[in-house]
């Protein structure tokens, strides 16, 4: 087959605008390749807009790691605890080595501001080889207008995690609007938040201010545009093209519903954000969904598998015995306005002082402050024995009015909405309110009797809540002598239903340490790379601190990107000797 078979033709393919897809494309462009980066939807950003923003890299140049500095034998002996069997030696070595580079990269020669995370812990750092902070990082705030008309196709943030459309950046900016009504600095920081969130929405129509991983997406994108690569919107890549068995290009459907066959010379890299909205792959991967439809997911509706399809139709096999097949959240379901379902996930209030999990025999099960993954590797295995998986937070009355409740949100927001929805469910007694949620009431009370017993000295005698540095990071700071732990007492009293969810999915595309996908026998497919959650989880389906997702998606998209530059130049030096050998 000849170039003539082909419509179009660059160096590189891209699949898929989140993280680790604009990573590569923006690296790969900054290395002289010629680049076009294709986006199943009409919005661009992926899971990554969705996103914290914070991306998990060890050693990195722009933290001031204390008492001591960071090393990557600390942060071997780290992964080593966390991926226990599925430590995969090459493919992390690839990411400690280059992780830092790509930091360092982006940082110095493209849009991309990070900003130090100094005591944002690991969320076992008290596993050897953890730390108390610096290894998270995340993107610093943008104004959206520095994207100029490209900003009306960027993906917005979820809307169940932000405020009247507000984005928040920070623990400490959340801070200030619990404190709204306690402190006259808190409600003088809010009030101007809001005035300037107002004049956004009357000129723009939504927010400017972009923080957390929507400003990550703006960053990446605005790096990309810079450096003029073209990105196709609306134009899924529906089939791998091969020539003598090394992938060379791309059937691509173009939104004004023709199709056309692009020719990637050096090679087409996978990153469509993996399966949480793929049915199938749910029913056969997630042991608690079993129709597919159990599982609730707050990732773009276009994160459907394309890419994992993509790499199996021409010999990529998928990681099928990960002991974790995404990155668990709870979530609850929220009705929206017009009716349609969103997802809430819980990555806050569980932390608070006062707010507690049961199942449905009215039991705690677990430390409710633990990260999301291990709360939700908790609730499975609490309730694999029933027909639902799923967990109750229960708050009294001065702790809802605080903190909030999931998508029900602190005084002096109203709580009628999500009463009325049944969102929010509300009992005068604890037997009440186990009755309306469908659990033991009265075991609910003697469970709360127990843990008010150590609640009232703030310790929590049953699963000692607040002992993680990373349970008291997100707890409330100013509540002692436990920032996670309050007793249960002033009535009425509230419960919000959670059900499973992800932040990503971990079972993705096998590949080696240079991001190329591999075939059932583990040698390379030529020509084919995947990054991003298309990429298999490079922590073995763990989960050990706070942007394990978004820092292997960018280093690894990177490292493709450099694979392919790399390639590229090794055939010019092959293309000139030829010459050369030609003249003489």
């Amino acid at each position: 087959m000849t170039n003539q078979a082909f419509d179009q033709t660059v160096d590189v393919l891209v699949v898929g605008s989140g993280a680790g897809g604009m990573a590569a494309a923006v690296a790969a462009r900054k290395k002289g390749l010629e680049v076009l980066l294709l986006e199943k939807e009409a919005l661009y950003g992926g899971t990554t807009a969705r996103s914290g923003g914070v991306l998990w890299v060890p050693n990195n140049p722009i933290s001031t790691f204390k008492p001591q500095p960071d090393s990557l034998d600390a942060a071997r002996t780290y992964l080593r605890h966390e991926c226990g069997a599925f430590y995969d030696s090459e493919r992390i070595e690839a990411f400690l080595a280059h992780g830092p580079r790509m930091v360092d990269f982006f940082t110095k020669e493209t849009a991309v501001s990070l900003i130090p995370l100094p005591d944002y812990p690991d969320y076992h750092s008290e596993s050897p080889g953890g730390r108390t902070g610096g290894r998270s990082i995340m993107a610093a705030p943008m104004d959206g207008r520095e994207l100029g008309e490209h900003i009306k196709q960027l993906r917005p943030p979820l809307k169940e995690i932000t405020f009247v459309g507000m984005m928040f950046n920070s623990s400490a900016e959340v801070g200030h609007f619990f404190n709204v009504t306690r402190s006259f600095a808190s409600a003088w920081y809010v009030a101007k938040r809001l005035v300037t969130h107002a004049k956004e929405m009357i000129f723009h129509g939504r927010a400017m201010r972009l923080t957390n991983g929507n400003a990550l997406a703006a960053r990446l994108a605005k790096s990309a545009f810079d450096l003029g690569i073209p990105m196709w919107l609306e134009s899924p890549a529906t089939a791998l093209i091969r020539e003598d068995g090394r992938v060379v290009g791309a059937v691509v459907h173009k939104k004004d519903g023709g199709s056309v066959r692009v020719r990637a010379r050096l090679g087409v890299v996978l990153a469509a954000g993996g399966f949480p909205q793929d049915v199938e792959r749910k029913k056969s991967l997630f042991p608690h969904a079993p129709t597919g439809q159990e599982h609730l997911s707050p990732a773009p509706p276009g994160n459907t598998g394309d890419g994992l399809r993509l790499a199996e139709s021409v010999g990529g096999k998928v990681a099928r015995d990960l002991p974790n097949a995404a990155a668990w959240i709870p979530v609850s379901r929220v009705t929206r306005s017009n009716g349609e379902t969103g997802v809430f996930p819980h990555l806050i209030d569980r932390y608070k002082p006062g707010i507690i999990a049961v199942n449905r025999r009215g039991r705690r099960f677990t430390n409710e402050s633990d990260s999301y993954h291990d709360m939700g590797m908790a609730m499975q295995k609490e309730c694999a024995d029933g027909a639902e998986v799923a967990a109750w937070l229960i708050a009294d009355h001065r702790t809802l009015r605080r903190y909030g409740l999931g998508f029900a949100k602190p005084f002096p927001l109203p709580l009628g909405a999500h009463l009325r929805s049944g969102y929010l469910l509300r009992g005068a007694t604890l037997a009440e309110l186990g009755q309306k949620a469908g659990i033991d009431g009265a075991q609910l009370q003697a469970t709360v009797n127990e843990y008010n017993v150590g609640a009232d000295q703030g310790k929590d005698l049953q699963f000692r809540r607040g002992w993680r540095v990373y349970n008291r990071f997100l707890g409330d700071k100013t509540h002692e002598p436990n920032p996670c732990v309050a007793p249960v007492r002033q009535g009425p009293f509230y419960a919000v239903k959670v059900v499973m969810g992800d932040l990503g999915t971990f079972a993705g595309i096998r590949t080696d340490a240079d991001a190329r996908v591999l075939d059932a026998g583990g040698q390379p497919v030529p020509g084919l790379f995947a990054a991003g959650n298309d990429n298999a989880s490079v922590m073995g389906g763990g989960y050990p601190g706070g942007g394990i997702t978004l820092g292997p998606a960018m280093t690894f998209g990177f490292i493709a990107a450099e694979f392919m530059a790399a390639e590229g130049l090794a055939e010019q030096a092959v293309a000139h000797s030829r010459k050369a050998v030609v003249a003489a």
